[in-house]
């Protein structure tokens, strides 16, 4: 069954930064859009970022645009989070997915569309 793994979360300091990584071994991202998530606890999973598959167009929740940079290798299967400016909102457990219906990512981001999702990784914004 596939699951992506993510990493690079970890305690972090207002105004720091963090990459985070996501591949899945032996599976590969050609063809999808590939999505970022997080969830803090006691809210619901949100979309963080999304990341096209051929053209590489982008798109941001207005919480991190100018801060946050997705991007991929598709060589590698592998696609990041590079997180700046990072804010204490910012805590939560980030997630990583692909997009099973599209290859852009499309207006309207739909958690429905997301499949693969692992275990995430903690991210923690504190002094």
């Amino acid at each position: 069954q596939v699951q992506f793994v993510e990493s690079g979360g970890a305690l972090a300091q207002p105004g720091g930064s963090l990459t985070l990584s996501c591949a899945a071994p032996g599976f590969s991202l050609d063809y999808y859009a590939m999505g970022w998530f997080r969830q803090a606890p006691g809210k619901e999973r949100e979309v963080v970022s999304c990341i096209s598959y051929s053209d590489r167009s982008t798109y941001y929740a207005d919480s991190v645009k100018g801060r946050f940079t997705i991007s991929r290798d598709n060589a590698k299967n592998t696609v990041y989070l590079q997180m700046n400016t990072l804010k204490p909102e910012d805590t939560a457990v980030y997630y990583c997915a692909a997009d099973i219906t599209h290859s852009r990512c499309p207006s309207t981001i739909r958690l429905y569309d997301y499949r693969y999702w692992g275990q995430g990784t903690q991210v923690t914004v504190s002094s």
